[in-house]
């Protein structure tokens, strides 16, 4: 299992479009991801549990991955962060 912390860059946070572009990307692979904002634990498959994290701009999530691909699974929701989304960065 690897555990590392994202932060969220792009101007409106995690709301639907982001949520859904994370759940598309975690659910192509084999790897468990459950993110972690404060306090409150999420499957990062779900849309609907990522949405109800309700984070906002400029926080930073841990996130858990544990499986067969998690170095993989990681790298690709670290470029998602790292490009904001495909948003305007905040």
């Amino acid at each position: 299992m690897i555990t590392k912390t994202l932060t969220v860059t792009n101007k409106l946070g995690i709301h639907a479009r982001p949520a859904g572009l994370i759940v598309d990307t975690t659910s192509q692979m084999k790897s468990d991801v459950t993110f972690i904002f404060d306090g409150t634990r999420a499957n990062a498959k779900s849309i609907l549990n990522v949405m109800m994290l309700a984070v906002p701009p400029g926080s930073e999530i841990e996130v858990e991955i544990e499986g067969d691909d998690e170095e993989e699974t990681f790298q690709k929701l670290e470029q998602l962060f790292h490009d904001n989304f495909n948003e305007e960065p905040a």
